[in-house]
């Protein structure tokens, strides 16, 4: 289809119609756009125009929709996005430019339905600028292939698309989130293992191994009786009374003393730590 295509000839039923016919329809719809934006503003009837132009228009719309059925997406959907452009397209429209409204309208229209399924075949929500450059690159990959007569390299298609290999190397990164694999999905031949089942949980063990090695340079704070009493309570899992009978003290001193020792080492931890 040309950039000359009327609303009524891109229509996919009017194949059938008299050329007569068609060319009216043609005429009426170009006509009412005409009138709309040589009408003020706050014109009372400008509203009602709008309308009727779009209507006028809808069949241009329904036949750009339908180039992207087949893809996964509802018609409705289609056309629904498709009129979202239409409507964009002649509330933007300026005569003045030189360029016909149908010229102007269907790659408005298009980037419409093509930001529709930027939008809602992607499995991961990324980014929109990582979404374009997916698309950017692909495109480029196509393009180089071609030309270089080999597959191109990152950077190829950095120095083709004109942005650095980091870029593109995000680019392809951000591209992982477009399909997605179900956590359903069976790991082993027999089905027996799903793909949620090979995931990790939490380790806590990362966590003590950290609390190990800061726990050092703070016991060091401690005088020699509060890092034995320490010692003897949590590494030799003795009772505050044994621990009396060893360092010759009371069980109440021993009590003082480890409560003391611990408020010292909780100073060079958070609350959660001790």
């Amino acid at each position: 289809m040309t950039a000359t295509t009327t609303p009524a000839a891109a229509a996919a039923d009017t194949k059938t119609e008299p050329l007569s016919s068609r060319a009216t329809q043609a005429d009426k719809a170009t006509e009412l756009l005409q009138t709309l934006c040589a009408m003020p503003a706050g014109h009372p009837s400008r509203e009602a125009l709008r309308d009727r132009a779009i209507e006028a228009w809808l069949p241009l719309a329904r036949h750009l929709a339908l180039r992207f059925s087949g893809r996964g997406e509802p018609m409705d959907d289609l056309e629904q996005t498709a009129t979202i452009g239409l409507i964009k397209a002649i509330d933007k429209f300026d005569p003045e430019r030189g360029v016909d409204f149908a010229g102007y309208a269907i790659p408005t229209i298009i980037g419409e339905i093509k930001r529709y399924f930027r939008d809602r075949t992607w499995d991961v929500r990324v980014p929109r600028r990582l979404q374009e450059l997916r698309l950017a690159i692909s495109e480029a990959n196509s393009t180089l292939l071609q030309s270089l007569g080999r597959s191109p390299t990152v950077a190829d298609i950095a120095a083709h698309l004109k942005v650095t290999e980091e870029e593109v190397l995000e680019g392809l990164e951000g591209a992982r989130a477009y399909t997605a694999t179900s956590l359903s999905t069976p790991a082993t031949a027999d089905g027996s293992t799903e793909l949620g089942d090979t995931l990790g949980g939490v380790d806590r063990e990362y966590e003590l191994a950290e609390l190990r090695v800061a726990l050092g340079p703070a016991l060091a704070t401690l005088d020699e009786r509060e890092q034995k009493i320490l010692t003897l309570r949590f590494y030799g899992n003795l009772t505050q009374s044994q621990i009396a009978d060893q360092i010759g003290v009371s069980q109440m001193h021993v009590s003082r003393l480890l409560a003391r020792a611990l408020t010292k080492l909780r100073g060079h931890f958070g609350p959660d730590d001790c």
